[in-house]
């Protein structure tokens, strides 16, 4: 990204339009070529919007269990209106993922009646918060890596992805604002709070490591110009943290070298989040609202 230090990236505000951390009312597809472009296989488009469909879908839900149970009404609408955000993403890849695959699925149904061994979401968004400190953790990790992710995608030889990556690198910047502000206040803050911020960064750092993994749709896709081989993220993330870390006077926690990928299967807390996600639309197939 255009900036000296990866820290000062997440105080750069472009002063744009916006709704919802970034979200504005133009369609972001509005004139893009929507064919899938030469020599690039169908299916393996498919699943990867799914990958990058699903990581958003999941930790929006996730983020919308907290609203109610955030320490201010400012950060009810914080958590809300990033969550919407990620929800908007969805949307795009998911019906971007059902338009390549051409099997006679929609977004709706690429979100409510897949099982869950179908989801292919990263483990970290999947996992519940212990409490507010675990929750921004979570949120600078999941939004330092995509928005690391989306930036490279804004390149993508597939122009619905790369402009998809183009309104979400607006979007994520500021999710990995907010979440980097809260590490920091909680950090550098009283003695509890530095305590309770140390021993999030603890357990999440860790789980950090699969993100990093290259599955082989991404390596096959990555060598066409279309997707990002997420291994290259890797330094450009871990500077953000080394930032953020300091500012907050918070240690740094092992991080494994390597780590099983998207392709490991997911945790029981996915099982959790499909039953709340889908059950009004598998309690009355086809319904309208």
């Amino acid at each position: 990204m255009s900036f000296d230090a990866a820290y000062e990236a997440l105080t750069d505000h472009d002063d744009d339009t916006r709704w919802a951390y970034g979200t504005g009312f133009t369609d972001p597809l509005a004139g893009v070529d929507t064919a899938v472009p030469a020599g690039v296989p169908r299916a393996e488009l498919a699943a990867y919007c799914l990958m990058l469909g699903d990581d958003a879908l999941i930790l929006s839900h996730r983020l919308q269990q907290w609203v109610t149970r955030a320490p201010e009404l400012e950060d009810e609408l914080a958590i809300a209106n990033i969550a919407l955000d990620l929800l908007g993403q969805a949307r795009l890849l998911l019906s971007r993922a059902a338009e390549v695959e051409d099997a006679g699925r929609d977004e709706d149904a690429m979100a409510y009646l897949r099982g869950e061994d179908e989801f292919r979401n990263v483990r970290l968004a999947e996992r519940a918060d212990a409490d507010f400190a675990h929750l921004v953790a979570r949120l600078l990790a999941f939004s330092a890596w995509r928005l690391a992710l989306l930036d490279r995608l804004t390149a993508s030889a597939d122009p619905v992805l790369a402009a998809v990556a183009a309104k979400g690198v607006k979007e994520v910047t500021y999710h990995r604002d907010y979440a980097a502000q809260w590490v920091v206040r909680l950090g550098d803050g009283t003695p509890m709070s530095h305590e309770r911020m140390q021993a999030a960064v603890d357990a999440v750092l860790p789980l950090t490591a699969e993100l990093f993994a290259v599955s082989d749709v991404e390596h096959r896709l990555a060598g066409l110009g279309v997707a990002v081989d997420p291994s290259t993220l890797r330094e450009e993330v871990d500077a953000v943290w080394g930032q953020v870390l300091q500012a907050a006077t918070l240690r740094p926690a092992t991080v494994p070298a390597s780590a099983p990928g998207r392709e490991a299967g997911h945790t029981a807390a996915l099982t959790e989040i499909l039953t709340e996600l889908q059950a009004v639309a598998r309690s009355t197939p086809g319904g309208v609202w």
